[in-house]
């Protein structure tokens, strides 16, 4: 009798090949680190593209062409694809099978991508340019905005629940457990009010550094954290290495953020693709505020040791973990 897997590769729509392949197959290659990361960019774009497209899929109705045209707007063609670029890196280099960590790193995407169209809307930072294009109400309207993100949150958690992709019902749950709780009121979600409260909009507002470090370890640091954690699940980690690569993940997510603050108020808008100074602007708490430059920039510099220090039990195999660590704080966009 054939396998359910089996089954499952021969549907429409699907991958035929590498499907539960354990190791290495079916990564994309790259030489260097920055080749490996538009490898693996290129492979979530073709992924995300598809999963995107017009005709309607099981147990789907129809899919509205304005919608799937401003989701697509939204997801397609931009970004460095960070977050499923580090939860695919970590179930390879625990010997995951490919197309899980394809579809674990797809449906954190997907969720990145909704938050971004969201916190664009006016009623929260007002963009108008996001990655170099209008951002999507812009493009679009607002109510087509609102209902892409929504569009955009579910079809991640769909992704994460198809035994397509994984085939293991226990990694399945995890996975989506782990998503929504990184993605919701204790995670983004709930960092994103926070974020809006210390502009003052609710009331006087003056974050000392912790309580910047919650705000921004939810808005940001949580759902980069579980992209790490979403590769330790794929690719079968035990307990005590799930941990430090948490550790590590967790490291990451604060560092991006303070590099993220300090390109605020450094790089170009035309370098950075979206309106730059608006953080400083609106009043919002970052730790450049409350360290300075240099202390940010120092702050970087001691989260990539923690980084590094979590990814010393795998030697040399962590070698692209640790350079996105480094890339995170280096990166000028």
């Amino acid at each position: 009798m054939q396998s359910t897997r089996a089954q499952q590769a021969t549907k429409p729509g699907r991958p035929q090949d590498n499907l539960g392949t354990p190791g290495t197959i079916g990564y994309p290659d790259g030489g260097d680190f920055t080749a490996r990361l538009t490898a693996v960019a290129d492979a979530v774009e073709a992924y995300l593209a598809e999963r995107l497209g017009d005709a309607a899929q099981d147990g789907e109705i129809a899919r509205p062409p304005r919608l799937m045209q401003a989701m697509r707007h939204a997801v397609l063609g931009g970004g460095k694809r960070l977050r499923p670029f580090l939860a695919i890196e970590t179930a390879r280099m625990l010997g995951g099978a490919y197309p899980g960590a394809l579809a674990a790193g797809a449906g954190v995407e997907l969720v990145h991508c909704y938050s971004l169209v969201h916190d664009d809307l006016p009623a929260m930072d007002d963009d108008d340019l996001r990655r170099g294009k209008p951002t999507v109400h812009k493009a679009y309207d607002e109510a087509t905005a609102i209902l892409v993100g929504d569009a955009l949150q579910t079809l991640a958690f769909e992704i994460l629940a198809d035994p397509a992709w994984q085939p293991d019902p226990g990694i399945r749950a995890e996975l989506v457990l782990g998503l929504a709780r990184a993605s919701g009121l204790g995670g983004m979600v709930g960092g994103q009010l926070l974020d809006l409260g210390a502009e003052g909009r609710f009331g006087p507002a003056s974050l000392d550094v912790e309580a910047t470090l919650q705000l921004q370890a939810m808005k940001t640091g949580a759902i980069l954290a579980f992209s790490v954690d979403a590769g330790a699940l794929v690719g079968g980690a035990a307990p005590q290495e799930r941990a430090a690569l948490l550790a590590y993940g967790r490291a990451l997510g604060q560092a991006f953020q303070v590099a993220d603050d300090i390109l605020d108020r450094e790089a170009s808008s035309e370098a950075m693709g979206k309106r730059t100074g608006k953080d400083k602007d609106a009043g919002k708490a970052t730790l450049v505020d409350r360290l300075g430059l240099d202390g940010a920039r120092a702050e970087c510099e001691r989260l990539v040791g923690v980084c590094e220090a979590a990814l010393a039990p795998w030697g040399e195999a962590a070698a692209t973990l640790r350079e996105a660590a480094r890339f995170t704080v280096a990166r000028k966009t």
